[in-house]
């Protein structure tokens, strides 16, 4: 007698169930990291909670909570997609990993709804606080870049109106982030059980936050930061969130997605030029000893 499989084919068991994964992936970590931002600049100090500025202590805030968004997001996705979670990630695998191309962009319009939809959930769970930190102010939401910052990024004052300090930021951390994260999942070198790596994932974006995030808010991901900006743009932040115009910044919003980009494929290829060839070279040099002792040990067997 045949065994007949009695598991249904459908979309989930393909190409869909993975841009499913991708989507609450990219869902779950929107939503735990803009929750963060939006805990640390209008949560804590409308709900009586806080009666100091915005200090280190809320930066910490929003580090940890994006990293922790990563991880949870990562643990969502993982064992079905990938998590990349990121536009730029997905690149860099299809650049340097062999990713199918014709995935990649699905992928991106998975990441970029879940991005937008968790972001609209955010706005509407904390527009109480929005509203409050605004009146309080005294600003319209196109007038309010603190409140746009709950989802979107925005360049340093100190940078004034170059477009080159922000996109070499983005650059440069995305390039760490890929870099990070190849070297995690490297399984030729010292890479992590597999249900730790999420984990640390996260705390690379801890870090990222951490040595970086005041420069242009640590975007380094496409997806994060537009998906949440089209949101804000149809809620009435206006020209803050497109094109990216502000007092000491104009036309920002391209930086946050070209330079991710950019960035995830230079991490990649630096990460295989030091490390990964070094690794491939090394692992033909004991392929070639393992054969070579299979070889004497033949004719010895034969005697």
């Amino acid at each position: 007698m045949t065994a007949t499989s009695t598991k249904r084919r459908g979309y989930r068991e393909g190409l869909g169930g993975e841009l499913l994964a991708e989507f609450l992936g990219t869902f779950v970590l929107i939503l735990l990291g803009c929750g963060s931002v939006a805990v640390a600049v209008a949560g804590l100090p409308g709900s009586g909670r806080q009666s100091v500025p915005f200090d280190a202590a809320n930066w910490l805030i929003i580090s940890f909570g994006w990293g922790f968004g990563v991880v949870f997001g990562v643990y969502v996705a993982g064992g079905v997609s990938g998590a990349h979670l990121n536009p730029a990630v997905t690149l860099a695998f299809a650049v340097r990993r062999g990713f199918a191309w014709k995935k990649v962009l699905p992928y991106w319009g998975a990441q970029l709804v879940g991005a937008f939809l968790s972001a609209a959930m955010v706005c509407g769970m904390y527009s109480w606080a929005i509203n409050a930190f605004n009146s309080k102010a005294g600003l319209t939401r196109d007038e309010s870049l603190s409140t746009f910052s709950i989802f979107a990024t925005f360049p340093a004052e100190y940078f004034g109106n170059s477009w080159w300090g922000p996109l070499l930021d983005q650059i440069i951390g995305t390039g760490f982030l890929v870099l990070l994260i190849f070297a995690l999942i490297d399984l030729r070198n010292t890479a992590p059980a597999a249900n730790l790596g999420p984990f640390l994932t996260g705390l690379v974006v801890v870090a990222i936050g951490l040595s970086i995030g005041t420069n242009a808010g640590y975007a380094i991901n496409p997806a994060r930061d537009f998906g949440p900006r089209l949101w804000t743009y149809i809620m009435g932040w206006g020209d803050i969130a497109i094109p990216g115009t502000f007092q000491w910044f104009s036309h920002y919003m391209w930086i946050p997605i070209v330079g991710p980009l950019i960035g995830a494929l230079v991490g990649a290829f630096v990460y295989d030029l030091f490390i990964g060839q070094v690794l491939q070279a090394r692992r033909g040099i004991d392929e070639g000893r393992e054969g070579g002792r299979a070889g004497d040990a033949e004719p010895t067997a034969n005697l």
